[in-house]
């Protein structure tokens, strides 16, 4: 059973930087999507990043909404290779939202709906006052 869970949320002023963790369990394969999605209250919940990973050379490959693209950056742990991070800059109050991760098999064109993920974290919240 696939598990996740995220760290690293909290308040921040606008222009500020967060780096958020998130811990996956039980993915038994090699390759897999880990996502990073926000919503902020009222709002639809927005996919962020797509992280598809994999071990083999060229084989893994990231996107970002154009919302955060050149600000926020997804990462692997190089040592902890279940532990992956959003590493947030620049932030703006609308980045404000709680946060979570979560996998698929594969990213694909529409990972940004959420559909076809198989696990969700619980969530952690960022907060970005002007």
């Amino acid at each position: 059973q696939v598990q996740l869970a995220e760290s690293g949320g909290g308040s921040v002023q606008a222009g500020g930087s967060m780096r958020l963790s998130c811990a996956v369990s039980g993915v038994t394969s090699a390759t897999f999507c880990l996502l990073w999605f926000r919503q902020a209250p009222g709002k639809e919940r927005e996919g962020v990043a797509a992280f598809y990973v994999s071990p083999y050379p060229g084989g893994s490959h990231i996107n970002y909404a154009d919302s955060v693209k050149g600000r926020f950056t997804v990462s692997q742990d190089d040592n902890a290779k279940n532990t992956f991070f959003l590493q947030m800059n620049s932030l703006k109050p609308e980045d404000t939202g709680t946060y979570y991760c979560a996998t698929k098999i594969m990213c694909g064109l529409t990972w940004r709906t959420g559909s076809y993920v198989k696990a969700w974290g619980q969530g952690t919240q960022v907060t970005v006052s002007s």
